[in-house]
């Protein structure tokens, strides 16, 4: 059976409906930076999730090619993830999308190199005929974060929002939003496909321990 990454670390991808603090370990991510509304008809966005399972599922069948990658496994490719940030706006104004910053992520094996990654790159543009040269490898490091399950519209994430504010002040923690820590959503299903209302997404915010 394919290893999934949803199953194997539950812990990251499948929290409860209630705020929970974790440690996130370091990750390296197939990478699409841009800006502005995700919900632009052939906007940046959607053209660069193109991009992005372009080149995903080129490493996924590798195995298939003459390219052969050390330690290769099977698997499911991984859900797709965002970072979300906007200039001069402490946390997310969901009101003001076109102002958006984001890098559209898919996280990559740890077996993924990033002379693997390159090659990936230059077969998927070959062969789907797309420009994939946008794509980067980006290495994360989360550390300490807090996260929840949000389930319904993407427009109504203020709410989670506030639950894990909330949760931070009760127990002693402060959100540490910065340039290099941002907001982090993880999609756990198929918006064209699901009802808004049972969208389900992961939030999580990197945080400390108040002083």
């Amino acid at each position: 059976m394919a290893f999934d990454f949803k199953k194997e670390y539950k812990e990251f991808y499948m929290p409860k409906d209630r705020p929970e603090i974790i440690t996130v370990p370091k990750a390296n991510f197939i990478a699409v930076r841009g800006h502005g509304d995700p919900n632009a008809e052939d906007g940046e966005y959607q053209k660069a999730l193109g991009v992005l399972y372009a080149v995903a599922y080129t490493i996924k069948m590798s195995y298939k090619t003459d390219h052969r990658i050390e330690g290769f496994f099977e698997y499911v490719v991984p859900p797709l993830e965002g970072f979300w940030w906007q200039d001069g706006v402490a946390g997310v104004d969901y009101s003001d999308k076109g102002s958006f910053n984001w890098i559209s992520v898919i996280r990559l094996p740890d077996f993924v190199t990033e002379d693997d990654f390159r090659w990936a790159v230059e077969t998927a543009t070959k062969k789907k005929k797309l420009d994939c040269s946008k794509a980067e490898f980006l290495t994360v490091d989360e550390g300490l974060c807090v996260q929840i399950m949000h389930t319904g519209s993407y427009d109504d994430e203020p709410a989670s929002v506030e639950k894990m504010d909330r949760f931070l002040e009760e127990n002693g923690y402060e959100n540490d939003l910065s340039d290099t820590r941002l907001h982090h959503e993880i999609y756990l299903s198929d918006a064209r496909k699901t009802p808004p209302e049972k969208n389900r997404t992961v939030i999580r915010h990197p945080i400390r321990k108040k002083d």
